[in-house]
């Protein structure tokens, strides 16, 4: 099994997460965030648009017949298991 990170995953790290969460911060992007972050939010829609999709429902059935691909993707697990 591979150990390499995923190019998804090279690219995000060109992002500075202490940067993104300071703006999140500061514009309190998260009140009353119940499941769904900005971070995972900004997340879906960098794959969203790195993959060419065009609209909700083709960005949740993309990420479901990838899910074993994006398993290391921080928003895994409340994204990915929905129903």
């Amino acid at each position: 099994m591979s150990t390499e990170k995923t190019i998804f995953t090279q690219l995000l790290s060109f992002i500075p997460r202490h940067e993104f969460d300071k703006c999140v911060a500061r514009y309190d992007g998260d009140y009353r965030v119940r499941s769904f972050t900005c971070w995972e939010q900004f997340i879906v829609m960098c794959f969203a648009q790195l993959t060419y999709r065009e609209s909700l429902r083709d960005i949740e059935t993309c990420l479901h017949t990838m899910q074993s691909k994006l398993y290391h993707v921080v928003c895994e697990a409340r994204l990915l298991v929905a129903p």
